[in-house]
């Protein structure tokens, strides 16, 4: 049985939010990721976009459980997610460069299970083998404004096209914009592509083969929405798969390299780019 990716990310994706007191509350999207530790002990880290937990500034978020009950149904149960010691310390990883924030949790054992492997989150030559291109569809979940796709908390599957070029390298280019309506709620979301590809991506005799070529992969977490003159754009700004890797690895040797895009300028041209436009 092929594995259906959007499926396996609607698990794997969770509520976070945090009440204000007067009311109101945070809210944004993070997504489990199963990423053995660094001494190889099986992890569960979640991953948000670090403004997401920056906006909270209580000690303790809720973590949007759903648990399966005997009958098919589901039972949403959110629960506290430490974020900051006593002091008020940060106790999430981000990244010293993009907007990703990584935190290990210790989940249910059956919603520890919907945690996606670290493998399928992309690198740089991953848009490639599966040529993926500008105008490409790909799908995200999250939670706007708050809302879940019903009662037990599951978060709504929206889709749009990639509508800017080149995707990579990602060193050059970390972001990529997404031409779908983003709200607040949807930071931190995954954005991937399911099922791209009926014959699998295009391979090179020096690669490994791949165990399902059908699968997709995650190709990055929604951070901003594009605004400009208080006017929003209908367009999201997705980081690069390979930032998230890099948080990941920070979490175990904070020495481990980062990227800094490295785009030479060029002297006397300047362009105005929709992730100077950006809103959270």
């Amino acid at each position: 049985m092929v594995m259906d990716l959007a499926v396996e990310l609607i698990q794997a994706t969770v509520q976070l939010e945090q009440p204000l007191g007067d009311g109101t509350r945070t809210v944004g999207t993070g997504f489990l990721i199963s990423a053995p530790g660094p001494d190889g002990q099986p992890r569960t880290v979640l991953i948000t976009a670090n403004h997401v937990f920056q906006k909270m500034p209580g000690a303790n978020a809720r973590i949007g459980y759903r648990i399966s009950n005997p009958d098919g149904s589901w039972t949403y149960s959110p629960q506290p997610l430490k974020i900051r010691d006593g002091d008020g310390h940060e106790l999430w990883t981000h990244h010293p460069n993009r907007d990703v924030a990584a935190i290990t949790i210790k989940a249910p054992p059956e919603f520890a299970k919907a945690a996606l492997p670290e493998g399928y989150l992309a690198n740089d030559d991953t848009f490639d083998r599966y040529q993926i291109n500008a105008g490409d569809e790909m799908m995200a979940l999250g939670f706007p404004r708050g809302l879940s796709a019903n009662a037990a908390g599951f978060p709504i599957l929206r889709s749009g096209r990639v509508a800017s070029y080149p995707l990579g390298p990602a060193k050059i280019y970390p972001t990529f914009l997404l031409d779908f309506s983003v709200f607040p709620g949807n930071s931190g979301g995954p954005v991937f592509v399911s099922r791209k590809l009926a014959a699998g991506p295009v391979t090179k005799a020096s690669d490994p083969p791949a165990a399902d070529p059908d699968i997709g992969f995650i190709a990055g977490l929604l951070t901003q929405q594009v605004e400009l003159n208080n006017e929003r754009l209908e367009i999201g700004i997705v980081t690069q798969a390979k930032y998230i890797r890099e948080t990941i690895g920070l979490m175990g040797n904070p020495l481990a390299p980062s990227t800094v895009a490295d785009a030479a300028p060029v002297a006397g041209a300047k362009t105005a780019t929709a992730e100077e436009a950006a809103r959270d």
